[in-house]
C-alpha cells in the first residue's frame, strides 16, 4: 500500500490534495486518477478542464503520473 496524492493545476489555479489516498499499486492509482478527472468534468459546473491537469504524487513529493483532463474528454465528432 501506497500514499498517494492528486493535485489540479491549470495556468492560473493549484488545487492540493493534502489528505491523500491509499493505493495498492500504479495501477490502482491510475483508476483513481481518471476516475477523479471524470467526477470533476462532469459536476455542475462552468469550468473549462482542457487546460487542467491532474498530477499524482507519491509521499515524498514524485511525481508519479500527469493527466491533461483534455485527453479525458474523448475525441470531438
Amino acid at each position: 500500500m501506497t500514499e498517494v496524492y492528486f493535485h489540479c493545476s491549470n495556468a492560473d489555479q493549484l488545487l492540493i490534495d493534502s489528505r491523500g489516498s491509499t493505493v495498492s499499486d500504479f495501477s490502482d492509482a491510475c483508476a483513481q486518477a481518471l476516475r477523479l478527472v471524470h467526477s470533476m468534468m462532469t459536476a455542475p459546473n462552468t469550468e473549462d478542464w482542457r487546460g487542467w491537469q491532474l498530477q499524482v504524487t507519491d509521499d515524498l513529493g514524485e511525481e508519479i503520473l500527469v493527466i491533461p483532463f483534455a485527453s479525458a474528454l474523448g475525441r470531438l465528432h
